[in-house]
C-alpha cells in the first residue's frame, strides 16, 4: 500500500475514464454483453472512485467516443468501425448515447474529452497536452473495453512516459476468460494492477 500511495499523489495523478457512456455501458448500450459485464462491478466501483478522486483533488477526465450523423471523418479501416453504423444505437454527438452514465456523472471540476475517430483518447486529442500542462505523471484508468480501448490507452500512456494504474474491478471486457488472460499476460507487465478499494484508500491517505 505504501508503494501505491506514493505512486498516486493527488497533485500528479488523473483518473481517466474510457467510454463510460450510456450508449456503451449504460441503458442505451448497443453492446449488451459488455454492458452486462460493466454492471457486475465497473459502474458502482467507478462511481465510488470518481467521488474519492474529486474529494482528493484528483482531476477526473471522461474520454468519450462520438460520431457525426453523416459519419464524416470516422474510421472505416477495420471491421469494428465498419460494423458500428449497423448498431441499433449510434453514438451521435449531442445525443444521450454519448453522455456519461448517471451513476458516475460529470461535475464542474471534471473534464470531458470526446473523440471522433480511432481507438485511443491519446490519438489526435488534447489529452496528453492537458495532462502535461498540469504536471500529471500517473494515470488511473477505468472503463471499457479490455478487448481494445483499455489496451490501446494503456500502451499509449506508457509509451508517452506515464505511470499507469488499473483497478482490476473498474474495467470490463468480454469474455471473462479473455479479460483474465489479458491481465495476466499483458497489462500486468506494463501497469500496476490493483483494486478500487486500494486506490480509494491510497487517495485518502495521500490527501492527509
Amino acid at each position: 500500500m505504501m508503494e501505491l500511495r506514493q505512486t498516486i499523489s493527488p497533485a500528479t495523478t488523473a483518473l481517466v475514464l474510457q467510454e463510460c457512456q450510456n450508449g456503451v455501458i449504460g441503458e442505451l448500450s448497443a453492446l449488451p454483453a459488455l454492458a452486462e459485464a460493466a454492471r457486475q462491478g465497473l459502474i458502482p466501483n467507478l462511481a465510488a472512485l470518481a467521488t474519492a478522486a474529486r474529494a482528493a483533488g484528483v482531476r477526473v477526465v471522461h474520454c468519450t467516443a462520438q460520431h457525426r450523423v453523416d459519419g464524416w471523418g470516422g474510421n472505416r479501416n477495420a471491421r469494428l468501425f465498419r460494423a458500428m453504423p449497423k448498431m441499433p444505437v449510434q453514438l451521435h454527438a449531442g445525443t444521450p448515447a454519448v453522455e456519461v452514465v448517471p451513476e458516475i456523472g460529470v461535475t464542474s471540476t471534471d473534464m470531458v474529452l470526446p473523440r471522433h475517430h480511432g481507438l485511443s483518447p491519446f490519438e489526435g486529442t488534447e489529452l496528453d497536452s492537458l495532462l502535461r500542462n498540469e504536471s500529471i505523471n500517473t494515470i488511473v484508468i477505468g472503463g471499457v473495453s479490455v478487448n481494445v480501448a483499455i489496451l490501446n490507452l494503456t500502451f499509449d500512456a506508457v509509451n508517452a512516459g506515464y505511470t499507469v494504474v488499473i483497478p482490476r474491478d473498474a474495467v470490463a471486457g468480454t469474455p471473462s476468460h479473455y479479460v483474465d488472460a489479458v491481465f495476466e499476460h499483458t497489462l500486468s507487465l506494463v501497469s500496476t494492477i490493483t483494486t478500487t478499494e486500494a486506490v480509494i484508500k491510497a487517495l485518502k491517505q495521500s490527501a492527509l
